[in-house]
């Protein structure tokens, strides 16, 4: 950081100066320095504006471990990204550009995903690498990425361009499990933390389990590392996600306990060893149902966790009834008109532990009869199925939400 020294009784007086001809830098305090001198921070670039008179003994200086303000450790670091590039564009800072600044990001480590409109505006294009350090900067990153949309390509490849640093490699802790992954080919849903920690705390104890859908993990190792599961059947095609699941494996001390089956689940030739298959495909796992059926143990049975998207529709409008003008100024009053958000993956109508919606209850229902009949039909005897528990994991979209079937499947004894 450059700043100006002098004799600790001018300082006030070059304070005042620096502050008129606004020079002095904010986000830096004042610092003592060797033979009895205080150190200003003084703005990068305004130095040339430095203009001081000789009675005033100074020195142009740097400070290596520069001390933050009072003032710049309040700051958020939404507000500390927003002032920096503020000062890197000086004269050319707009309204327009303050929009295009993000007010959230994704963080793995050393590296900071933004949002794939974040800084879109044709001004920042002609920054180069300088935006992308300054954003690293002032974030306390090394390297700075920015995700756009998932790709449709059934592997849900996202579609993120790496806009400083080498690779993509990150790593990320979630409960205590070591998740590690190229954010440039893989994906990472923070939303379904409920669901993994829920199936952190299952008795899994000695049981086998094949995760049909595994990604780069999500419910595998929690199955392995808190559920106490003896062994795991890891199924995934995305050549991308294997990779990562088995640094993941490494990474927590499990691998010699988890198999990964590389490629198309529907063509898994496992039959008879689970005593619970998890399902984590949405919108739907349906075409994993026949798979399910064949791998749980055909004389005990096991527990499926069917994931899937259930739409609610609009329930019916209230009756409406008469305000009295007192009751338009209280605080519930006011609170009710707020600002609409627009519905994300991870942001929903109701948060997990809503109460059973007829409409979910009769998806349960109807998908218990169906795996009812796919045991019945594949063992040639009749199978019993029960609904455990009903999960909703969050609302994808209006009215629409992920929910998690626990069906428990035995087969009816002679």
């Amino acid at each position: 950081v450059p700043a100006v020294a002098t004799e600790r009784r001018f300082a006030q007086r070059l304070r005042r100066c620096l502050e008129e001809e606004q020079l002095l830098d904010g986000r830096y305090q004042l610092q003592q320095v060797p033979g009895g001198r205080v150190a200003l921070p003084v703005l990068e670039e305004k130095l040339s504006q430095l203009c001081l008179t000789a009675e005033m003994p100074w020195e142009l200086l740097r400070i290596q471990d520069a001390v933050p303000s009072r003032a710049a450790r309040r700051r958020t670091p939404a507000r500390q990204l927003r002032d920096e590039l503020r000062r890197l564009l000086g004269e050319a800072w707009s309204e327009e550009l303050e929009r295009d600044v993000p007010h959230a990001w994704q963080r793995h480590g050393d590296l900071v995903l933004l949002r794939e409109d974040s800084f879109r505006a044709a001004p920042w294009h002609r920054l180069g690498s300088a935006l992308w350090e300054t954003v690293a900067s002032a974030l306390g990153a090394r390297r700075v990425a920015r995700r756009g949309r998932v790709m449709p390509d059934g592997m849900r490849t996202p579609s993120v361009t790496l806009l400083l640093g080498q690779d993509g490699w990150v790593e990320h802790v979630d409960n205590g499990i070591r998740y590690t992954f190229d954010v440039t080919k893989c994906m990472f849903s923070p939303g379904n933390i409920t669901e993994k920690l829920r199936v952190a705390s299952l008795p899994c104890s000695g049981e086998v389990v094949v995760d049909l859908y595994a990604g780069i993990g999500y419910f595998t190792l929690p199955f392995l590392v808190h559920a106490g599961a003896a062994f795991v059947h890891a199924c995934e095609w995305n050549s991308h996600a294997v990779e990562a699941l088995h640094r993941t494996l490494v990474l927590n001390g499990v691998r010699d306990r988890c198999h990964i089956h590389a490629g198309d689940s529907r063509q898994l030739q496992l039959r008879d060893v689970a005593d619970r298959v998890n399902l984590g495909l949405i919108p739907s796992s349906e075409e994993g149902w026949p798979v399910a059926c064949r791998v749980l143990k055909k004389d005990t049975g096991g527990v499926l966790h069917i994931h899937h998207n259930v739409e609610t529709p609009p329930a019916p409008a209230p009756p409406q009834s008469s305000v009295l003008p007192a009751e338009r100024g209280s605080p519930e009053a006011a609170s009710s008109g707020a600002e609409a958000q627009p519905p994300t993956e991870d942001a929903g109508e109701e948060m997990p532990g809503a109460r059973l919606r007829p409409e979910w209850q009769r998806w349960a229902e109807a998908t218990a009869a169906r795996i009812q009949g796919l045991l019945a039909e594949l063992h040639g005897r009749p199978w019993r199925t029960s609904v455990l528990h009903v999960e909703a994991v969050k609302s994808y979209a209006p009215r629409v939400h992920h929910l998690v079937l626990d069906l428990e499947c035995r087969p009816v004894l002679p």
